[in-house]
């Protein structure tokens, strides 16, 4: 984990601050700005420093202890000088929101469809189950989305309007239902994606040996599904859900965007906007912080699932 996190933040630097999209300092100065004002600043910013000592001044704020982790003196946007870590800690619930609400969504359509898809196979619940998945899997977010919003804000008026009010509160916001049409969007992509899954395992594992053996044994068919058959076809749904929900909390770019959430995916298209270097590393750093994380649990959950894993 710590290897994988080095090279990240090694190909993130050098990618962001080597071949960036624009001068920062030159942003910074904007058009009127002279060339002492612009050497001023790269100054400033330490952008005239050699590549090492840049890049060390940006692993040490990496660093996960008090004082270094995001320093506010290295880690702060080059656009209005607000420290890097409060915009994260101001945006991260609201990502996690996002995350929280599509993942449940999504878990709560997308197992039970596979389920009833893979025992009524060849059924008409089964086809339709199918045909649900095929359209979700096909629909982009950024089409869905602003879908749901035309039909649902502009037309029904069911919904309310895009964006957290000003001053109102993350749970006030939530009550408000500001966040529905923003994790039906993102759990119908996912729950026809996990229906397939579920559906394909489940045919698999329950054409095995001891699922046969079981039902010889005179288990009902209950049972059997839901112990023999679930359990083993849950392994790797397991591995996709600990990954959709580490890319989730590293920022949903394009369901953040449409929705106007403030969340961790706006600020990444912001600094990249802003030529701002800071913002971008600890939002890379940390969506990798949770891919490798959820790597992990998901080795840990394996073994709680799946007990060839355990005697193996």
């Amino acid at each position: 984990m710590l290897l994988v996190l080095w090279i990240i933040s090694v190909l993130t630097f050098l990618i962001f601050v080597k071949l960036p999209p624009g001068d920062p300092a030159r942003r910074l100065a904007g058009r009127s700005g002279t060339p002492e004002v612009i050497e001023l600043i790269q100054e400033r910013l330490g952008l005239n420093d050699k590549l090492t000592t840049q890049y060390a001044r940006f692993a040490k704020g990496l660093v996960p202890w008090p004082g270094l982790w995001l320093n506010e003196e290295v880690y702060f946007s080059y656009a209005n000088n607000v420290p890097v870590k409060s915009e994260i800690v101001e945006r991260l619930p609201v990502t996690f929101t996002l995350m929280a609400g599509g993942v449940v969504l999504w878990l709560l359509i997308g197992i039970p469809t596979g389920i009833v898809s893979a025992v009524r196979r060849r059924s008409a619940a089964d086809r339709s189950a199918m045909l649900f998945a095929l359209i979700g899997v096909s629909l982009p977010n950024f089409w869905l989305g602003m879908v749901m919003i035309f039909i649902f804000f502009y037309q029904l008026g069911w919904a309310p309007p895009t964006g957290l009010d000003i001053g109102a509160s993350l749970p006030e916001s939530i009550l408000q239902g500001k966040f529905v049409l923003a994790w039906i969007t993102v759990a119908i992509t996912s729950a026809a994606f996990y229906a397939r899954m579920v559906r394909g395992n489940m045919l698999e594992v329950m054409s095995e040996d001891y699922t046969r053996t079981a039902r010889a044994k005179g288990l009902s068919e209950r049972r059997v599904i839901y112990k023999h058959g679930l359990r083993a076809a849950l392994t790797p749904v397991v591995t996709m859900l600990g990954l959709d929900i580490a890319f989730l909390l590293g920022g949903a770019v394009i369901t953040e965007q449409v929705f106007s959430l403030p969340g961790l995916g706006e600020y990444a298209l912001q600094s990249l906007s802003d030529t701002n270097t800071p913002g971008v590393m600890a939002v890379t750093i940390i969506a990798a912080i949770f891919i490798v994380t959820a790597n992990l649990v998901v080795d840990v959950v394996y073994a709680a699932l799946d007990p060839r894993v355990r005697y193996s």
